[in-house]
């Protein structure tokens, strides 16, 4: 009765959802209609690529607007895929204890610490279910990556944002300064997404020993394998140490599994509890999905070429925007945010009438384009079309 329970609260939450993106289809169009406030963060990412890429020209030559990785999956990961579909009509069970026992073996913690779902979106809105009940307050950056916030604001939650340093990077003190009896969460992405900038290591963790002995911390690393040492940065650490912290990882980004759909959190045993509640956990994950990362989970030689070629597409990038006039934000992740000279909507529009998808928000009163990193052909129609409008 208990797992009907949660299950019926999930489809519940997913239906809100589902109505929250027929409502954003035709964001993209539509923007200067919304209120200023949600403007700022331009509501649920999410929901907000979903619009950006249904709103886009049917031919679109360059998709730079999902920070999706254009590299992947490996050759080995295509291959376990098509092997997995023989015996994709039984469940996966002994391949997923496979692949968390890999996991957990890397990051040297427990395999009840690790809790795995179809991407970490499942895992965001467990999140934000469990830890934005009875009205609780979760704490963010702004702007930062919306889905987890904007899913606790739906469901009841106040979402309260805290804006960015001068250098566009979470403001750790600040955040710790609005922290009140009514916080349930502190949301951090890092790196952190749309601004593609990363905190120092022993501040966040400094930060994350603090606060965490207060309110549970949430870390979203999604992007940090396009750091230069991944495992030194990443918060794992503090909850191999004891911490309240709840680290989130997905294979979306450089491993190329956008479309596969695997995440998962790790954390306190007793925490992931409490997100099981909401979540469905490894039943939601296919077999060939499965069989996929098992084969990609740290396959450096993949990982070193595919990171080797976005830096080289992000350069390519760089020289752009210099040449053009433009200042950016430098960016650790995937993708490189900077300000426009129209409005956004405007911009979005006409970049994609020239077949180039692109992601648009406005903060700090101005006008900010975002380009995911795509290969060097994608970056150089970007580049074409970006001359004729900037």
């Amino acid at each position: 009765m208990a797992n009907s329970i949660n299950r019926r609260s999930w489809i519940k939450s997913t239906a809100i959802l589902a109505g929250g993106t027929a409502f954003f289809s035709g964001a993209i169009s539509t923007l200067a209609a919304v209120p200023k406030r949600i403007q700022q963060t331009f509501l649920n990412d999410r929901l907000a690529d979903q619009a950006a890429i249904l709103e886009a020209t049917p031919v679109m030559k360059a998709r730079l607007l999902a920070n999706e990785n254009p590299f992947g999956p490996s050759v080995n990961v295509k291959k376990a895929i098509q092997e997995a579909l023989d015996s994709s009509y039984q469940y996966p069970f002994m391949h997923m204890k496979e692949l968390t026992g890999k996991i957990a073996a890397y990051e040297g913690v427990p395999e009840s610490s690790i809790l795995m779902d179809a991407g970490s979106s499942p895992l965001l809105l467990a999140s934000a279910m469990f830890y934005g009940r009875n009205g609780s307050e979760i704490i963010t950056g702004d702007p930062s990556y919306s889905s987890l916030p904007s899913d606790a604001e739906l469901l009841g939650a106040k979402w309260v944002k805290v804006p960015l340093t001068a250098e566009y990077k979470m403001d750790l003190d600040a955040m710790e300064a609005k922290i009140t009896n009514k916080t349930g969460l502190v949301y951090i992405c890092n790196p952190n997404n749309p601004t593609g900038t990363v905190l120092d290591t022993e501040k966040l963790k400094a930060f994350c020993e603090r606060v965490s002995r207060k309110v549970p911390v949430f870390v979203d690393e999604a992007y940090i394998d396009y750091l230069p040492d991944p495992q030194a940065a990443s918060m794992i650490s503090m909850v191999k140490a004891g911490s309240n912290i709840i680290v989130a990882r997905t294979f979306s980004k450089l491993y190329g599994f956008a479309g596969l759909r695997c995440g998962y959190v790790i954390a306190q045993p007793d925490t992931l509890k409490d997100l099981m509640k909401y979540s469905v956990g490894n039943m939601s994950i296919s077999a060939p999905t499965v069989a996929a990362a098992i084969a990609g989970y740290q396959e450096k030689d993949f990982l070193k070429d595919a990171l080797k070629k976005t830096l080289a597409s992000k350069e390519f990038l760089y020289s752009v925007l210099t040449k053009e006039g433009y200042d950016y934000i430098p960016s650790s992740a995937n993708f490189v945010m900077f300000p426009i000279r129209m409005e956004g909507a405007r911009f979005a529009k006409e970049m994609s009438n020239r077949g180039v998808g692109i992601r648009f928000w406005k903060f700090n009163d101005k006008d900010w384009c975002r380009v995911s990193i795509g290969k060097m052909e994608e970056m150089q129609l970007f580049a074409d079309a970006f001359k004729q409008i900037s």
